[in-house]
């Protein structure tokens, strides 16, 4: 378990802003903190897999304009079979499992709908043990797992002290 503070935080914030901000300007910005212990913070977030840096490409700039859900109902025994399948395409951008109505919700990058449609027709629906697709366009992302801070209740809860992740 990782120990995160009210600075780890900061930090994290930081380099959400500009994954590639220096810790010295880091130290410049937060004034409490010098560059070096900010880039053993970092280095320590990373190899506890706390955070992860890296670049995140925009499917927009690739010409890849048009985005969906797609929720897939999958014979019990195939889930994780299914759902690795899934994640296998590149033209899917995220998948998961869930407990519900929908056993596997994925996300898919495309140059325009008929390229949708034909992905979940004539593939998706084709995988062994899909059994219902469900998809939705997605036209405005307003937010996005990469603009997701720390909770400010878990910096609260912090307060001067440490917080277990």
């Amino acid at each position: 378990m990782y120990e995160f503070d009210r600075t780890d935080i900061k930090i994290v914030n930081l380099l959400l802003e500009d994954g590639r901000m220096s810790a010295s300007e880091m130290s410049r910005r937060m004034g409490d903190i010098s560059e070096r212990s900010i880039r053993y913070r970092i280095d320590r977030m990373i190899d506890e897999g706390v955070i992860q840096i890296s670049a995140v490409v925009s499917p927009e700039a690739l010409g890849l304009s048009v985005k969906a859900d797609v929720w897939l109902e999958v014979e019990s025994d195939l889930i994780l079979e299914v759902a690795k399948k899934m994640a296998a395409f590149e033209n899917v951008t995220y998948v998961a499992c869930g407990i519900g109505q929908n056993d596997i919700s994925i996300q898919i990058a495309a140059k325009d709908t008929a390229e949708i449609y034909y992905f979940v027709t004539e593939v998706i629906r084709k995988v062994p043990g899909v059994r219902k697709t469900t998809t939705s366009i997605v036209p405005i992302v307003i937010k996005d797992v990469y603009q997701w801070r720390v909770p400010e209740r878990i910096a609260k809860e912090i307060g001067d002290g440490k917080a277990v992740v």
